[in-house]
C-alpha cells in the first residue's frame, strides 16, 4: 500500500520536471533581459552586466528623445476605453442571448460564434475603407472602436454561458419588487456575473495592449501610435545606431505593465474560467 502510494508521488514529481525546468529558464532569461535593459551595448556584449553600474539613461531616453510618454498613454487610453467599450456592448447582447428566448435566437448565436473565425485581414481593407470615407483616419477613436469591433463576439460567446446559469428567480423577485428590465440587469444581474466580466476585461486588456496588426493599419498617424508599434521603430533605430540597452530598455517597457496585471489577476482569472466552465 505504502509502496503504490510512494511510486505515485515519485511519478507526480517526475510530471512536474519539465514544469519546473521551464519556470527556471523563464525567470533566468527574464532577470538577464532586465540586466541588459541596465547595462551599455559594451557590456551586453562582453557578458560583464552592470559592469560600469546601473544605467536608468536607457529607460529616460526613451521618454525623453523617443516621445515613447506619448505612446505610453495613448496605449493605456486605447487598452482601457476598450475594454470598457466591449464590456458595455457584449453584456447586454450576452444577457438577451443567454435569457431571452426568440425567433431566430439560434441564428444570432451562430452569427457572433462564425463572427470569430473570420480572419482579421479579411475585414481590414473594408473598415479602412468606411474609416476613410467617413473621414476618421488618424483619430485615436477609430482604433477603440476597431477594437471594440472585433472583440465583441468573442465577449458575447464568453458572457452568454455565465448569464444563462443564473437563477431566474432573482429576475422574478426583482419585478415583485417593482424592478424593470434595465435596473435589474444592472443592479442584480451584473454583480452576480462580476468574475466572468472581470475575465473578459483582463483577457481584452492582455490582447489590446499587445496587438499589433490593427494598430499598424489604422493608428497610422505618429500622435496615435501606440506602445506596441513604437517597439519596432525604436528597435530598428536603436539596431542600426548599436544601442542594445535602450533596445532592452524598450521591450521592458512594452512587457512590464501586461505582465503586472496578469500577476496582480492570474488567481481571478482562474477563478473566471473555473466558475464559467461549471456553470457552462
Amino acid at each position: 500500500m505504502n509502496t503504490g502510494t510512494s511510486k505515485t508521488t515519485r511519478g507526480s514529481w517526475l510530471a512536474y520536471i519539465p514544469l519546473y525546468a521551464w519556470l527556471i529558464f523563464s525567470v533566468i532569461l527574464f532577470g538577464w533581459v532586465i540586466l541588459a535593459s541596465l547595462s551599455t551595448t559594451r557590456e551586453i556584449f562582453t557578458n560583464s552586466l552592470l559592469g560600469s553600474g546601473i544605467h536608468w539613461s536607457n529607460y529616460t531616453g526613451l521618454f525623453k528623445d523617443q516621445g515613447m510618454g506619448r505612446y505610453f498613454l495613448n496605449s493605456i487610453v486605447y487598452t482601457v476605453v476598450s475594454c470598457v467599450g466591449i464590456v458595455v456592448v457584449a453584456a447586454p447582447a450576452a444577457y438577451i442571448m443567454g435569457r431571452v428566448r426568440f425567433r431566430g435566437s439560434r441564428w444570432v448565436g451562430t452569427m457572433f460564434m462564425s463572427a470569430l473565425a473570420i480572419p482579421s485581414i479579411l475585414i481590414t481593407i473594408p473598415l479602412f475603407s468606411i474609416f476613410v470615407e467617413l473621414k476618421l483616419t488618424g483619430s485615436i477613436i477609430t482604433l477603440i472602436i476597431v477594437y471594440v469591433c472585433t472583440n465583441v463576439p468573442f465577449g458575447v460567446f464568453f458572457l452568454t454561458g455565465f448569464f444563462s446559469s443564473i437563477p431566474k428567480e432573482f429576475e422574478e423577485s426583482a419585478s415583485m419588487d417593482g424592478s424593470g428590465p434595465i435596473k435589474t440587469f444592472v443592479s442584480i444581474i451584473l454583480p452576480i456575473a462580476q468574475p466572468g466580466i472581470i475575465t473578459l476585461s483582463i483577457f481584452n486588456f492582455l490582447g489590446i495592449w499587445n496587438e499589433y496588426f490593427y494598430a499598424l493599419i489604422f493608428a497610422n498617424d505618429p500622435s496615435t501610435r501606440t506602445l506596441a508599434l513604437s517597439l519596432q521603430s525604436i528597435v530598428y533605430g536603436f539596431a542600426n545606431t548599436g544601442n542594445y540597452g535602450g533596445i532592452f530598455a524598450a521591450c521592458m517597457i512594452v512587457f512590464l505593465p501586461s505582465f503586472i496585471v496578469y500577476m496582480l489577476v492570474s488567481k481571478r482569472i482562474i477563478a473566471g474560467l473555473t466558475v464559467g466552465a461549471v456553470k457552462g
